[in-house]
């Protein structure tokens, strides 16, 4: 019986030695897989053309840029931070190298390629941007943006900093020869000018990275972080905008006012209404609303109400009927305000 058993075990045959082989990386990667998906609306057809004006036309030829893009969409779709890891799972997975249009035999970049381009040609072009107002411009088309309500928002995101490796703001600390800082701090000490020098000294600065700020906003032992702040069409959460910021309160404000006015400089889209939670709600954000009047936005602030025992929301009549509740904060974690809604909400004398 024991030798019965043994024969019918299987044993796999061949091996690895054959020298050729008839491979299709298209057959290895499933139909429903997310990156098939992504390709399909993918469009950098016109990358090449953008960069053009930051390439030398002599020198060797350079990494084709449309394939760092692909690897760097790969890394934010998986979660890969690392860009060594990256290159390494690009180079073992064969979803990977379909997606980045990549045979059997390329080679995959070397992962100091990126921080280059990083702070080179994708930086002096825009490129990421680039790439996000394509990917805003494809959702358009496919009607997931309404343009009639927008959202806006920031998270704080940790600084890759040590805390201990940081001065008092007030302190006198001179970086006396600039070739030996390091680039953080080369561009922090070049973006400094006399409109700086007039804000708040933040309470602490960061020595490797000093455009972070010192901050404890989401509670717990403060850190040093930045803020992405985003602007968002309500009607399928699709987002339109993002800037990133020092995690400071003004900051967070004023970046809102950046991301309208670019957004509608690149895709026409104007609001109908903004909304945000009650910090948005600055006398600078007012002033500004006014303003904005012309563009349709009428300067109006309804700030939220914290709910509790003592508060009742008051009502606001709709012209064309039903009415609605003018405080929208009904959560109770969170409390929202209507910055710059259009004048045919109008609240009952």
């Amino acid at each position: 019986m024991f030798v019965g058993v043994v024969k019918m075990m299987g044993q796999q045959v061949g091996g690895q030695e054959r020298l050729f082989y008839s491979f299709n990386l298209e057959t290895v990667v499933p139909p429903n897989h997310l990156l098939r998906g992504i390709d399909r609306c993918l469009d950098l057809d016109g990358l090449r053309q953008h960069l053009t004006d930051y390439y030398s036309a002599i020198g060797r030829p350079s990494v084709d840029p449309e394939l760092m893009i692909r690897m760097l969409v790969v890394g934010y779709c998986y979660g890969i931070r690392s860009e060594r890891w990256l290159c390494e799972v690009v180079h073992l997975n064969l979803a990977y190298r379909w997606f980045c249009r990549l045979g059997l035999e390329d080679t995959v970049p070397n992962h100091s390629t990126f921080s280059k381009n990083r702070h080179g040609h994708f930086r002096e072009s825009d490129t990421f941007r680039w790439v996000f107002n394509k990917v805003v411009g494809a959702c358009m088309t496919a009607g997931l943006v309404k343009g009639e309500g927008f959202a806006v928002d920031a998270s704080i995101v940790a600084a890759e900093v040590s805390a201990k490796l940081a001065m008092l703001g007030d302190e006198a600390y001179v970086w006396q020869n600039p070739v030996q800082c390091s680039r953080a701090i080369r561009e922090y000490m070049a973006g400094l000018d006399e409109a700086a020098l007039t804000e708040t000294v933040p309470k602490r600065i960061s020595l490797s990275d000093p455009q972070s700020r010192w901050t404890a906003a989401p509670g717990g032992p403060a850190f040093f972080a930045y803020s992405t702040n985003y602007l968002i069409d309500v009607a399928h959460g699709v987002i339109l905008d993002v800037e990133a910021t020092p995690a400071h309160r003004t900051a967070e404000v004023d970046s809102t006012k950046l991301m309208i006015e670019r957004v509608e400089a690149n895709h026409d889209l104007t609001p109908e209404r903004l909304i945000g939670d009650t910090a948005y709600g600055t006398a600078a954000m007012r002033c500004w609303a006014g303003w904005s009047t012309r563009k349709g936005l009428n300067p109006m602030y309804r700030s939220g109400i914290r709910p509790n025992a003592r508060t009742t929301p008051s009502p606001t009549k709709i012209s064309d009927g039903p009415q609605r509740q003018a405080n929208i904060a009904a959560q109770p974690a969170r409390y929202c305000g209507i910055i710059g809604a259009r004048s045919r909400i109008r609240t009952p004398t």
